[in-house]
């Protein structure tokens, strides 16, 4: 007699159980997602969930639930938000400009008001040497405060980038003092239009010394340049040999500082790079103010000055135009690492137009007609100057990327 019970999906035969494929939990197998499965092992590890399920055995459909809950989680989901929430983008990353064009306020600000203060003390305190001295000196007493507190942390310095330091340290330390003596001989706004021409003896060293082709275009936007300074010169009214002089040797040698520059090329940042600078140069210009104006310091030069502005004023006038020189050099390097070179040479054309400007405005130097065309037609060569070969420079980047 053959009697048939059904009890929990099985079937049984006269007491004996044969094994079948239940429904219920071959479904649950079936829905279990197969391409999950294939990426750890593919139909093998397929046949194998198979196996246990068809022996009707409960922990194979735990172990494939298993594999579906771990397939199912998002790590990299929460991770990203939670990356997200720690680093909130802030207002001045969300608008850049704003930084860059607090760079070249503060850049403009401070050249204009060190050139203005700069020529006051000249008017009362005629000692360029000296002078040039305290700007390297109070810069350098900066650098050595700011290393100490770690901003920024002092780059290591070994005896190779050293020599290669001096040169530079050299031409720029001779290029300072001669501006100096050009603008305690003549007025500002004449010096700065003899400097305008640093771009033709740039142009010409590239060109002869280092062997570098030069554009025509360059040459040719350097004609107005030349010209300009000729036109100021001949009817400046506060012309004289000394100041004329001593500005067209600032611009050879801010040029040969340029050249030995790029033989020194290093990694280390340009904060730390201008403050070793800086302090070289303090030691070459030590000599020559203590040669050529100590006497006349120890003897008259201090008390006339002292008499004439008070001590106070004296000391106060040297500190703060030292630290303005530094601090202007110093934007003026950073604010080229954040912009394009053809912003900074439009950048740097409108700061002499600026220090131009106002130096006539607050010392009230008389310019004859002739002057003025020819300070503009100098700038406006320097403009086109700085703007062709900025793209050049750009050109050169874009085809080293490429």
């Amino acid at each position: 007699m053959e009697s048939r019970v059904i009890s929990s999906g099985a079937t049984t035969i006269s007491g004996l159980p044969r094994l079948t494929r239940p429904t219920a939990r071959l479904n649950t197998v079936a829905v279990a997602s197969p391409a999950s499965l294939n990426t750890t092992g593919g139909n093998l590890v397929w046949g194998r969930q198979l196996r246990p399920s068809l022996l009707n055995l409960d922990y194979s459909v735990q172990s494939v639930s298993k594999t579906v809950k771990r397939e199912v989680l998002k790590p990299c989901a929460a991770a990203s938000e939670g990356d997200a929430a720690a680093a909130p983008v802030g207002f001045l990353a969300k608008n850049p400009w704003l930084t860059t064009g607090f760079f070249f306020f503060m850049w403009y600000f401070l050249n204009v008001i060190f050139n203005i203060l700069n020529k006051k003390i000249y008017n009362y305190f005629p000692y360029p040497y000296f002078v040039s001295v305290i700007h390297l000196a109070v810069g350098v007493v900066y650098c050595l405060g700011s290393w100490t507190v770690g901003l920024p942390k002092r780059a290591p310095i070994d005896s190779n980038l050293l020599k290669l330091l001096i040169p530079v340290a050299f031409c720029h330390a001779l290029g300072h003092v001669t501006s100096n003596i050009s603008f305690a001989a003549v007025a500002v706004s004449f010096t700065h239009t003899i400097k305008a021409l640093e771009p033709f003896f740039n142009a010409a060293a590239s060109q002869f010394i280092l062997g570098q082709s030069i554009p025509i275009t360059l040459w040719l936007s350097l004609a107005p340049v030349v010209l300009g300074v000729s036109m100021a010169s001949l009817t400046e009214l506060s012309f004289n040999w000394l100041g004329f002089i001593s500005a067209m040797i600032s611009n050879i040698s801010f040029t040969y500082r340029s050249i030995y520059s790029k033989k020194a090329m290093t990694d280390m940042d340009s904060t730390n790079l201008y403050a070793y600078i800086s302090i070289i140069a303090l030691f070459f210009c030590l000599p020559p103010a203590i040669i050529l104006e100590g006497p006349q310091l120890l003897k008259y030069g201090f008390n006339d000055a002292i008499a004439k502005v008070g001590l106070t004023k004296f000391l106060s006038d040297l500190f703060w135009v030292g630290m303005f020189y530094h601090l202007y050099n110093q934007l003026a390097t950073n604010t080229l690492e954040r912009v394009a070179p053809l912003t900074h040479a439009v950048g740097n054309v409108l700061k002499r137009v600026f220090v131009i400007g106002f130096s006539i405005v607050v010392f009230g130097n008389k310019i004859s007609t002739q002057t003025a065309i020819g300070t503009s037609i100098a700038i406006a060569g320097v403009a086109i100057y700085s703007l062709i070969k900025a793209k050049i420079e750009e050109e050169k980047r874009g085809l080293k990327k490429a």
